[in-house]
């Protein structure tokens, strides 16, 4: 049997009516309030009234305290109420009361059911709107990276045929060359068996000099070959080979592909060298960049401090700080997929993890949940910041903001 709650107190003016009513117990079932009727439930007590006049219950509100619960009922017209409940009641009037309000409590219950279904219906839609985008903006992404590759693919080939090319030209050049050293080494031997001949019909001339006299001299002298041509030589110089093999051992474009790539590789690192030999001295030192780019972003200038700590990073890639630092402001300049690299490079270089190093772990596992969130991947966001409550349980902004996210994942749901 419910204890029925007597020892209410109220006052008035021409506008409202203030009520007060103990309850004992935690309030567990719930008020409902409708023009003309009033009730308060918690088991065991209960707490029925049905009011003078009618009621504004939309403006009308309820606080609950400990001990007591508080209304404050605005009249739908401005007067005097007699007493607070109707005087000298109709049993049947009151029940018809009474389920006049049930039944638009129900209407009222069913209308907010379907205004949430709807909200609900839009934020699935837009999500899953957003979801397209993203999956449209990655696909456009991935085909500029692969129309890239494949240009540069394209380069490459056309370059390699290039170098086919001249090497062919070369090893043209190359057997035109021996040929003609075989060729001018076989004249070399024609003339020096022409000079031997040549020396064997003079020595036979003389001979017989005394017993033929001039005659047989002029016919000699009609009969003897021709001078041969003055000997010369050719100097050839070839281009020297970067690799020690033999020619006919090498495989020269893949020689020739591997020298570009490592001389395009020299180039920026000396041009990298150079550009930090370039600047100061204090400019040389990564924690004063680090100090530079955090009085940048103090004072809202991402950008200069992006550059800052890119600097940085240049000279020591080993300081787990600067990108946690570059990540904040990715976070800020809304490059939220920066943000997560660099989050998680942080996270790589902050090993073994120790106490020394918690607070910054739990930084990065929650900038990388932020941006994680933000790009509506509420799930991988969800997961950081439960590895950061696991590192500093008592951390309270991060559990608040945990919390959250289920909501919004339940109401995905």
């Amino acid at each position: 049997m419910p204890v029925w709650v007597r020892d209410y107190r109220w006052h008035q003016t021409p506008e409202a009516v203030y009520l007060t009513v103990p309850v004992p117990a935690p309030v567990r079932a719930g008020i409902f309030c409708t023009e003309q009727y009033l009730k308060v439930n918690s088991p065991p007590f209960l707490f029925e009234a049905f009011l003078y006049a009618p009621i504004d219950d939309v403006r009308s509100t309820a606080k609950i305290k400990d001990g007591f619960v508080l209304f404050i009922l605005y009249k739908k017209e401005a007067a005097m109420w007699k007493s607070l409940i109707m005087e000298n009641g109709d049993k049947e009037k009151m029940q018809r009361i009474r389920e006049d309000a049930v039944r638009k409590a129900q209407e009222d219950a069913k209308a907010e059911a379907e205004a949430k279904g709807t909200r609900k219906q839009e934020r699935s839609k837009f999500a899953l709107e957003a979801t397209i985008k993203l999956e449209d903006a990655e696909r456009k992404r991935i085909e500029e990276q692969k129309e890239e590759e494949r240009e540069k693919a394209t380069k490459e080939i056309e370059k390699w045929k290039e170098q086919n090319e001249k090497q062919k030209k070369v090893q043209e050049k190359y057997q035109s060359h021996q040929e003609w050293r075989k060729t001018l080494e076989k004249s070399k031997q024609q003339n020096r068996k022409m000079k031997s001949n040549r020396g064997t019909v003079k020595s036979s001339t003389m001979a017989g000099a005394t017993s033929s006299g001039n005659m047989f001299s002029e016919k000699l002298k009609e009969e003897s070959v021709p001078a041969p041509r003055s000997a010369g030589s050719i100097e050839i110089k070839f281009t020297p080979r970067a690799f020690p093999t033999a020619l006919r051992e090498s495989r020269i474009p893949e020689e020739e592909e591997w020298l570009c790539k490592e001389a395009e590789a020299r180039r920026i690192i000396n041009s990298d060298i150079a550009e930090i030999e370039d600047l100061k001295e204090e400019e040389k030192n990564p924690d004063w960049l680090k100090d530079k780019g955090n009085k940048m972003f103090a004072t809202g200038n991402y950008l200069a401090a992006v550059n800052a700590y890119n600097l940085a990073i240049r000279i020591s890639n080993k300081i787990p700080t600067l990108y946690l630092n570059r990540a904040a402001c990715h976070l800020r300049l809304r490059n939220l997929h920066k943000a997560i690299e660099d989050s998680s490079k942080a996270l790589d270089l902050l090993t073994p993890p120790v106490p020394n190093n918690a607070k910054a772990r739990v930084k990065a596992h929650v900038r990388r949940g932020a941006a994680f969130c933000e790009l509506e991947l509420y799930a991988e966001g969800l997961q950081d910041y439960i590895a950061a409550l696991k590192i500093e349980p008592t951390n309270k902004k991060v559990e608040e903001d945990a919390e959250k996210i289920r909501h919004v994942i339940q109401g995905n749901e």
